[in-house]
């Protein structure tokens, strides 16, 4: 893996700022113009309350709730697209789209609004796909994902607060370990599969190789072969050994 798959840009900042003051923007005129957002959230079952699958994510009851969903969606917008930048748009879009129509099958007969159902998306996503690619980093993304919001798992069951939207965190948790098996491991992330490994891989062809059978024993080969070994290896500048002579006092101890 090399470094430069993990390039910082400007989007890595730019898309979450954008993403939260569109948020809070919304928010502003609702409480500015006095307008009643809430009935454009999601109203499982009915066919007005579908528009509520796009538009309910923008739609907060308080400041308070606004501001508990600015952090988390600052933080793991920023990290799907520093790791994810090829998935980050289709899993905000799908995301969306999918936890909002699951909510509106299974959810109750509330207005369901807030973007706390895409914050569940963003870390079971994050948190699976990583566990998916066993690549290291990833992997370190995830455990840092459990400890910043493992305790969130608590909110997708329906005994904890009927206040809340269980049902939109449950939709979001699915959608987003759906969304792990629908993309692709990055290429990054997949396994080195060395030459010695390639099923076309001739041991008969490699120099160092030639010094075990096919059982894994060592063997010794001929003084032509290793020579040819030698030659195969050696370079065409000279190469000059240091080494220290005995002394005639030393030969006598």
């Amino acid at each position: 893996m090399n470094d430069t798959n993990f390039k910082f840009s400007n989007s890595v900042i730019g898309l979450p700022l954008f993403f939260v003051l569109l948020l809070w923007t919304v928010y502003w005129l609702q409480i500015r113009f006095d307008f009643d957002f809430y009935q454009y959230g999601i109203y499982p079952r009915d066919l007005l309350g579908l528009r509520g699958v796009l538009l309910s994510p923008f739609i907060h009851e308080n400041s308070e709730h606004l501001y508990n969903n600015t952090f988390p969606l600052l933080i793991l917008l920023s990290a799907i697209q520093y790791f994810y930048p090829k998935q980050t748009f289709g899993v905000i879009a799908y995301g969306i789209l999918f936890s909002g129509l699951i909510t509106w099958v299974v959810g109750r007969e509330n207005y369901h609004i807030g973007a706390s159902g895409l914050i569940y998306v963003l870390v079971s996503f994050i948190f699976f796909k990583g566990i998916q690619t066993g690549y290291y980093r990833l992997v370190a993304l995830s455990l840092t994902v459990v400890i910043l919001y493992g305790g969130v798992i608590w909110y997708v069951f329906p005994d904890v607060d009927q206040s809340i939207s269980w049902e939109g965190h449950l939709a979001g948790f699915i959608t987003g370990f759906a969304l792990t098996l629908f993309y692709k491991t990055p290429e990054y992330a997949k396994p080195i599969v060395y030459d010695w490994q390639r099923p076309d891989f001739d041991p008969s062809t490699d120099a160092f190789m030639k010094h075990f059978d096919e059982n894994g024993n060592f063997v010794n080969i001929s003084r032509d072969e290793e020579e040819d070994q030698i030659d195969y290896f050696s370079s065409s500048h000279p190469i000059n050994y240091i080494f220290i002579r005995k002394t005639d006092a030393e030969d006598e101890i």
